[in-house]
């Protein structure tokens, strides 16, 4: 009697945990490289969510974030460090919209333009 209650209990344990896997399928993933140098700054680049500075990159690197669906607003600066050339200056505050679905995966590069840098969207390559 005792072993099937803990089968019991086990078993809607399981069902539990079925269904809060399924709840955590409502964000998106948006992956943000800089691997490509078409930025042509040695400084590390600040990435803002919301206006909230939430990751940082040099050259060469990504950076992932698991973000709920709808829309997001990203700007990209400069960070000002010891480098040469990194001190804080006027720049363009350009934000980016980007719209996030349920189980998304996104990849964006950092581009630069006339008007500063961007978000590019790039291929997966998965």
């Amino acid at each position: 009697m005792g072993g099937s209650a803990f089968r019991i209990a086990g078993f809607i344990g399981l069902l539990a945990s079925a269904s809060w896997a399924q709840a955590d399928q409502d964000y998106g993933v948006l992956i943000i490289s800089r691997e490509r140098l078409e930025v042509a700054t040695p400084c590390e680049i600040g990435i803002f969510l919301q206006d909230q500075l939430v990751g940082r990159l040099f050259q060469e690197e990504s950076v992932s974030f698991n973000l709920p669906a709808g829309d997001q607003s990203v700007r990209l600066r400069v960070l000002p460090s010891q480098m040469p050339g990194c001190s804080p200056g006027i720049e363009a505050q350009n934000n980016t919209r980007i719209h996030m679905n349920s189980g998304e995966i996104a990849k964006y590069r950092i581009a630069s333009g006339p008007n500063g840098m961007y978000l590019k969207r790039a291929d997966l390559n998965y």
